[in-house]
């Protein structure tokens, strides 16, 4: 049995397979599937195993020797790749909650297995804004922003060494996610995600500190040259 293993490249999670202790917290991209497996096999003499949701509603129960009886509301949702494990299809937010296994038993019900699920949609897209460049030390003032939080932030570069100087660096979005902008070799970062979904966008401090860069004006390539023909021409007066 394989742990379940989140991922930020949450586009690569199929299946997310629990992790049989008690209370464990497993987090499932919505529109993805959940896999529920015992953590330790039924006493002998159960009578059946049932899963539940929030410790009420039952999801399926399996009796030893019969098929599955699958309750009304997940009638064409769940699948069973062995006995006495549960897939659960297309998970979404209202899904979220504690699932149990419990058995049967001559002296009452007994506790098996627990896992206390969040199903999470894919985070917003981020954009990432450079407000204003102070031209003398190249201080960049950002934004980065989603479509329902931002924060800003200033770097400070000088000789094209960058340090993120003031204003903020995360926030929690009001839907539970992460929003951060941060410097990571000399390029501006503006991230937002949860436990299954990330995005970002990016910027590089020098496409901003060169451009601003003071140029070398063709006027006082004029002014040089005229010194040195003077100078040139009174060597030979």
């Amino acid at each position: 049995m394989r742990p379940c293993v989140v991922l930020l490249f949450a586009s690569l999670l199929t299946l997310c397979e629990a992790q049989g202790t008690i209370e464990a917290p497993v987090f499932v991209l919505k529109g993805r599937d959940l896999l529920l497996e015992l953590d330790a096999d039924p006493p002998d003499g159960v009578s059946f195993v049932d899963w539940k949701i929030n410790k009420t509603v039952t999801l399926v129960r399996f009796k030893p020797d019969g098929e599955p009886h699958v309750f009304k509301d997940f009638t064409g949702r769940l699948e069973f790749p062995e006995r006495f494990s549960v897939i659960l299809k297309n998970l979404q937010e209202a899904d979220s909650g504690v699932y149990s296994a419990e058995a049967g038993t001559s002296t009452g019900d007994e506790l098996l297995t627990e896992y206390n699920v969040t199903v999470q949609g894919p985070v917003s897209p981020v954009e990432l804004t450079v407000d204003r460049v102070d031209s003398e030390s190249c201080d960049l003032h950002v934004t980065c922003r989603t479509h329902n939080s931002h924060i800003n932030s200033t770097f400070r570069c000088v000789d094209q060494v960058c340090s993120q100087e003031v204003g903020e660096r995360s926030e929690v979005t009001t839907s539970g996610a992460s929003l951060q902008v941060y410097l990571l070799n000399s390029t501006i970062f503006c991230n937002h995600s949860n436990q299954v979904n990330w995005t970002n966008a990016s910027d590089t401090t020098e496409h901003f500190c060169l451009s601003n860069a003071p140029s070398f004006h063709y006027g006082w390539v004029t002014a040089i040259c005229t010194v040195t023909l003077v100078i040139t021409a009174a060597l030979y007066v």
